[in-house]
């Protein structure tokens, strides 16, 4: 397997390095010029990281003062002079080590001055700059050099999100402070009454209208990606949340932590060894399949497709998967179903010693990963047929009286109970129907001011806008997406003034591009993954809101898109140029760039965030069609088990479980032709997915007869995500509930304004309107 472990982010010198164009190498010089001909002026002989810490504080004043001069050349030389000192001083440092440690130090000295609140000003002045936005619109090719000042405030700001929210050794119980009060202050509505991250959601609309074509949109969503993932917090915080509002609402804790499940987990086992290959392939010239399969190869799931281990023929793939939709939903009968419980399997036999390293042999789970899971709505749904069964008549969601049921069905519903899992989703929609339903006994709900909260309250108007245009800046960076004349340029801030002359300098360019549209993927993935998981958490109306926003803007079939291409060359591409990335740029002298060290890349088994990408997009996909049969059953109707099929040929235990979860839910759509030849699959998904009990995934026999009614499933899901914004959101005077005058003398007794023109118009209203009318006295009689 791939030794990729998942996390937040990537480590702190990659996630600085992606925050630059390679374009923009040159500007690291000219930063530091800025810097030493103003230093120069006030220091003469002594280098920045000597001087005390009050010195730099007196100095850091007089730049912040500088940045309010009305000279729009000069403030950006201050400002680039500030980006030095952000970026660590790197001419005074000797390794990378050292870098990290002065932009960590200069970051926390700048935070205490109030820097970031001068650029937020500074940043709010360039987004209205109406000249330079129309200028934009108008120019024919847009470079680098149309985001000058912005590309360098995003890049401080981002530089200082990023170094104070990750922590590190030489962590200070300040910095500890700083920390904090800079993360409330992120979060909070301090910022012209909305969080800062609503600014950046409108710097990504204004850029995908067309009005701001110049905008640095990779700074823009890395910056807005950092910043929500700092105010919200990443995964592990995510789970604490989790387990202090299950324990809030006095649910049972979680089964396990599904964190710690996924990175044991080990991605399918190696091909069955050399010799059962060749006897293998000598049995399939013979023309016929191996009846007896070794035990090693029981457990493997054979990413390089089910027949040939050696061959990773695409072709074949397809084959297999021809037909796949077209006996798709057939009702097919299985005789191996029976009112049972599929017992969980033993635990598989080790695998011989020379196939796995002793770290493997350990972490071997016994078992199943996960714990099964059942919903209230199972049981009712097992004793509602079980009843119609043996007695003939139901209890409606009594899930108590078992009276006249056979022994076996007891035993069942004991043990569906036992797995019973209530999520915080279930008891936070029926408390939303108890407040709907008595609004005026069970009163205002009091919503806490969280920082999620805050965000949802003003994303809320525009959400679908946000979405809309996130969906299309991930289109445009897909690599599977076609250059159209019509769609977004996302390359304004990589694009050099002059296009290259020579070979190697378009090579260079090539590289960029690709790594620049790699870097939006990962970013947009990442941020949008956080969104629907703080949502879900803080309410599943939220969720649902979001999530709905997205299927509608066509997020299901664009991820579907992005898969279909080739996922191990996209794992394994090698568009980074080392020499180039930040810090090493700096420290180190550049070597002399050829095109053959540029063909051959790093020495990288697979490329991070493109591994990290891919497993967001394929979470959000989890996230979108979970539980929701329409949605489900667009993954049928786009053909996606082909694709997600080839993308298990990934050897990464964390993909290939979330690949199969969305195998797992349309399997019993597939049809049973599906089924046969795509055993080892099936096989897979039993052994890494969670299982629900009575969840007849694998048969197909209780295909849901209902008809599939997209509209009509996602209407009735919009009308309770409505109600609940106009319940909580909707503070409009008046309402549903404002007391009404209803004594007729109060009310003809009001004062009315009228307009000037109403004595004027009066009388020719009434003979148009009323007089000129014959009223039908009958008609109105029998109305009453």
């Amino acid at each position: 397997g791939l030794e990729f472990e998942y996390g937040d982010t990537d480590c702190l010198t990659a996630e600085l390095s992606e925050l630059y164009s390679y374009t923009e190498e040159p500007e690291f010089a000219l930063n530091r010029a800025c810097f030493e001909e103003d230093f120069r002026t006030q220091v003469k002989d002594r280098k920045w990281t000597e001087l005390d810490v009050a010195e730099q504080k007196a100095y850091v004043m007089r730049l912040l003062d500088a940045l309010e001069v009305t000279n729009r050349d000069r403030r950006l030389k201050v400002a680039r002079a500030i980006l030095y000192l952000a970026q660590g001083v790197f001419d005074e440092c000797d390794t990378e080590e050292d870098v990290l440690h002065w932009s960590r130090h200069n970051i926390f000295l700048l935070h205490g001055m109030g820097t970031f609140t001068a650029l937020l000003e500074l940043l709010s002045m360039e987004i209205d700059n109406n000249q330079a936005c129309s200028t934009a619109v108008r120019k024919p090719a847009i470079s680098l050099a149309d985001s000058t000042e912005l590309r360098v405030l995003l890049s401080i700001m981002y530089l200082m999100v990023e170094m104070v929210r990750s922590e590190a050794e030489d962590n200070k119980p300040e910095w500890r402070t700083a920390r904090e009060t800079f993360k409330a202050e992120l979060g909070s509505p301090l910022y012209n009454g909305e969080p800062f991250a609503l600014l950046l959601f409108t710097m990504v609309t204004k850029f995908c209208s067309m009005n701001a074509p110049h905008f640095p949109m990779k700074k823009v969503l890395l910056l807005l990606w950092k910043t929500i993932l700092f105010t919200l917090g990443g995964f592990e915080e995510l789970q604490e949340l989790k387990v202090r509002g299950r324990e809030r609402l006095n649910l049972p804790p979680l089964p396990e932590d599904s964190i710690k499940v996924v990175r044991s987990m080990r991605a399918a086992s190696p091909p069955a060894s050399a010799v059962e290959l060749i006897e293998q392939q000598q049995q399939q010239k013979r023309g016929r399949r191996s009846r007896r399969v070794p035990l090693v190869k029981q457990d493997s799931l054979d990413t390089y497709g089910e027949r040939d281990p050696f061959k990773n023929d695409e072709a074949r793939d397809e084959e297999e998967d021809g037909d796949d939709v077209d006996g798709a939903i057939e009702g097919e009968v299985d005789p191996l179903d029976r009112d049972t419980i599929i017992q969980p399997p033993p635990p598989p036999p080790p695998l011989p010693l020379q196939l796995c390293p002793p770290s493997e042999r350990l972490s071997f789970p016994k078992g199943l990963p996960w714990a099964p899971k059942v919903r209230e709505k199972d049981i009712e749904h097992f004793l509602e047929t079980s009843r119609n069964k043996f007695i003939g008549f139901t209890l409606g969601s009594d899930t108590e009286t078992l009276v006249g049921l056979p022994r076996p069905i007891h035993e069942s519903v004991k043990t569906l109970k036992q797995h019973k899992y209530i999520s915080i989703a279930e008891v936070q929609i029926k408390r939303e129907e108890e407040l709907q339903q008595c609004p005026l006994t069970l009163g205002e709900e009091e919503v806490e001011d969280t920082p999620i909260e805050i965000l949802y309250q003003g994303m809320l108007p525009n959400l679908s806008q946000y979405v809309i245009a996130l969906l299309k800046l991930l289109l445009a960076a897909a690599p599977t997406s076609k250059a159209k004349t019509d769609s977004i340029n996302i390359l304004a801030d990589v694009l050099p003034e002059e296009m290259p002359i020579t070979v190697l300098q378009s090579m260079k360019l090539g590289v960029d591009v690709n790594r620049h549209k790699e870097i939006i993927v990962k970013a947009i993935s990442a941020l949008l993954l956080l969104l629907l998981k703080h949502f879900k958490l803080n309410h599943i109306y939220q969720f649902e809101y979001i999530s709905q926003h997205l299927v509608f803007a066509n997020c299901i079939p664009l991820i579907l898109k992005f898969f279909n291409q080739n996922i191990m060359s996209y794992i394994s591409a090698k568009n980074s140029i080392c020499a180039l990335d930040f810090p090493h740029c700096v420290v180190y002298e550049m070597p002399e760039l050829t095109a053959e060290s540029l063909e051959s890349g790093d020495s990288t088994q697979f490329c991070w965030r493109n591994l990290f990408s891919c497993i967001n997009l394929l979470r959000i996909l989890n996230k979108l069609t979970k539980w929701k049969h329409s949605r489900t059953m667009m993954l049928v109707v786009f053909k996606s088990a082909p694709i997600l099929k080839r993308a298990l040929k990934v050897k990464q235990a964390m993909m290939q479980l979330y690949v199969l979860k969305l195998l797992k839910i349309q399997t019993k759509y597939l049809g049973r032709q599906w089924r046969k030849s795509n055993m080892k699959t099936m096989s897979a998904i039993y052994q890494k997915v969670r299982h629900r009990l009575n969840d007849d995934w694998a048969y197909g026999n209780d295909i849901d007869a209902r008809p599939w009614d997209f509209q009509a499933e996602e209407c009735a899901l919009r009308e309770s995500i409505e109600r609940f914004n106009n319940r909580r959101y909707d503070k409009s005077p008046g309402g549903e509930f404002a007391p009404v005058d209803n004594c007729l003398q109060s009310v003809l007794g009001q004062r009315v304004e009228l307009p000037e023109d109403f004595h004027y118009s009066y009388e020719m209203w009434l003979e148009r309107e009323v007089f000129s009318q014959p009223i039908q006295w009958d008609e109105l009689l029998q109305a009453q």
